[in-house]
């Protein structure tokens, strides 16, 4: 969903049309306005398996608003899939986005200071081009969402959650439909891998010779697959797009392209190459062919958007993704600035997500034609469930050596992702830096994907020791981490206490001065992950206590200690250093 600017002069949703509100679900309001239509609009409210309720609105072929309100109680934050860090309350003469298949889902959840929620929503047909406004009415107190839907022959229709224990537990159910409802594509092992990418290591100085004494290295480490990002293409220099559009190969860079990719694969790495389809720029050769079918600038420098709505369009991306798979013996391609076709939404020509759920559905039939195992790697904010048929590697946005946004982003990006496994942004560091900080970079990915993007031959050993140990141990507790009953609390105070868990063992990951709550008859064994700038965890232990064995690692993966423990119940601190970790079993080992 993509944030629309505050208005000049505010306007409160208290000045709109007025209508008339009834009883829907918990505390929830309802009204429904169709302006235009021939018939008065009607809705049901329907239970579904799973606890999820579906509401249907019929208002003929014409647009309408839904509007929900709800008591403001004891509110704390508004969650969506756009929020950024704008997650706590705002002014309904504020809150405004539109919401679309590649710019996020039309969702939202409202909760309260314990964590439960107050109002859970998504539309049950996330590919359409939507509206939203959202916020505090200071003339109600309550919170309300104004959602407007474009003209449809069929039930315009919306997702409820009732209330919820938390937001995770809420977007759990609404995950569960949308996966029945739009298949995933299949996820091959190596999308589950950690993966290394060119971006921030290099930028745009990119060559055949460097990447692959990185892939070596990366190998080595753990990582299945090797992103090569901008750079790589004819005219890819300075951060500009202006040069964007033929996407071939630079002949000085990489003279032998197929073969590059082909010795980078002989490493045991899967090969995806960055590709942004839909921009185009004054420097390519082909810009004056397809000049007229992009009238829309672009947001990043220099170039321009190709609308999607036009099937020469689409005709030209497929066959421009198909002709670089199979040319240069790729498995898969890193999909970039999909969303910038939103930027044509509400223009009257057509809608936006239509026409790119048209594109990907042709773009990935073709392209698993000619690599069945196919990888395609999606970025925020075109990760909602809507785009589950379309990728099996979710990438949250760019925030380069930034720990605890690279945290908040993966659990935002996971709490609607369906199918795929949500990846990192890459991580970097500096040279210079303790290897804590090289620890923290990796804490801040634990529950996603690790991408790593520092040149490996530069760093030093320790810094390398510290990633062959955290990849390491995150590979062993993969599954654990990926699918296991996430937990990370409020959004609003960007998940500081982190939990996992699985078949009785529970990974927990502390990024602030919080009490980790350890209750050994739920869980046989937990793995207490310390990101925090503390050299402690505190715990506080329920269920008896007894027998516990612990392992302490520090940030490099030494053995700092191999105590038995019999902690007693209530409160204790253990000692972990900054970025390291505890590992505690229930009885002898």
């Amino acid at each position: 969903m993509h944030t629309i600017p505050t208005p000049a002069e505010p306007v409160t949703t208290a000045h709109a049309a007025p209508a008339a509100a009834e009883p829907l679900l918990d505390q929830v309001s309802i009204a429904v306005l169709a302006p235009g239509a021939r018939v008065s609009p009607r809705w049901t409210l329907t239970a579904l398996p799973g606890g999820l309720r579906m509401l249907q609105v019929r208002a003929g072929d014409a647009p309408v608003e839904i509007r929900l309100s709800v008591p403001l109680g004891d509110a704390t934050g508004y969650w969506h899939p756009q929020a950024g860090w704008r997650r706590t309350l705002v002014a309904d003469w504020a809150g405004r986005g539109r919401a679309c298949l590649v710019d996020g889902p039309a969702a939202g959840c409202l909760y309260e200071h314990s964590g439960a929620t107050l109002l859970t929503f998504a539309t049950a047909d996330p590919v359409p081009e939507a509206t939203v406004r959202f916020g505090v009415s200071e003339e109600n107190d309550t919170h309300v969402v104004h959602l407007g839907l474009p003209a449809s022959a069929e039930p315009h229709r919306l997702l409820l959650v009732p209330r919820a224990p938390s937001v995770a537990a809420a977007m759990r159910r609404l995950r569960a439909w949308f996966a029945a409802a739009h298949p995933p594509m299949p996820v091959p092992d190596a999308a589950r891998r950690p993966v290394y990418s060119t971006w921030y290591a290099f930028n745009q100085d990119v060559t055949a010779a460097a990447v692959e004494t990185q892939a070596e290295l990366a190998a080595e480490l753990g990582c299945g697959a090797l992103i090569l990002d901008d750079g790589w293409q004819r005219l890819g220099n300075g951060r500009g797009y202006a040069g964007l559009g033929d996407w071939q190969a630079d002949p000085v860079k990489f003279p032998d392209f197929a073969g590059h990719v082909a010795r980078v694969q002989a490493r045991g790495l899967r090969y995806l190459l960055w590709v942004a389809p839909l921009l185009i720029g004054p420097g390519a050769g082909c810009h004056d062919r397809w000049a007229p079918h992009a009238p829309l600038p672009a947001t990043v420098p220099g170039a321009r958007v190709l609308d999607p709505r036009r099937p020469e369009v689409r005709r030209h991306v497929i066959e421009l993704c198909v002709s670089l798979v199979r040319e240069h013996g790729l498995d898969g391609l890193k999909l970039d600035f999909l969303d910038q076709a939103a930027g044509y939404a509400g223009d009257g020509a057509g809608d936006v997500g239509r026409a790119m759920a048209e594109l990907l559905t042709g773009l990935r039939r073709a392209l698993e034609r000619v690599r069945p195992e196919l990888l395609l790697e999606l970025r925020q904010p075109y990760t909602g469930p809507g785009m589950a048929p379309y990728g099996n590697m979710l990438r949250s946005f760019d925030c380069p050596a930034d720990a605890t946004a690279n945290r908040v982003r993966t659990l935002d990006t996971g709490l609607l992702a369906v199918g795929a496994p949500v990846h990192s942004d890459m991580l970097m560091w500096s040279r210079r830096a303790p290897v804590e900080a090289v620890a923290r970079q990796l804490i801040g990915a634990l529950h996603a994907v690790p991408q790593i993007s520092v040149r490996l031959d530069r760093v030093p050993p320790e810094h390398l020791t510290t990633v062959r140990f955290w990849l390491g141990w995150w590979h062993r507790h993969r599954a654990l981490l990926l699918d296991g009953r996430l937990e990370p609390g409020r959004p609003d105070e960007l998940y500081p206490l982190v939990t996992a868990a699985a078949e009785g063992e529970c990974v927990v990951s502390v990024h602030g001065d919080r009490v980790v709550p350890l209750d050994f008859t739920g869980y046989r064994r937990y793995h207490l992950v310390n990101g925090s700038d503390r050299d402690r965890v505190m715990v506080e232990v329920t269920g008896g206590g007894g027998r516990v064995s612990a392992r302490v690692h520090g940030p490099d993966g030494r053995i700092m200690d191999d105590p038995l423990t019999l902690p007693p119940e209530g409160p204790h601190p253990l000692a972990v250093p900054r970025g390291g970790l505890v590992s505690l079993t229930k009885g002898p080992r």
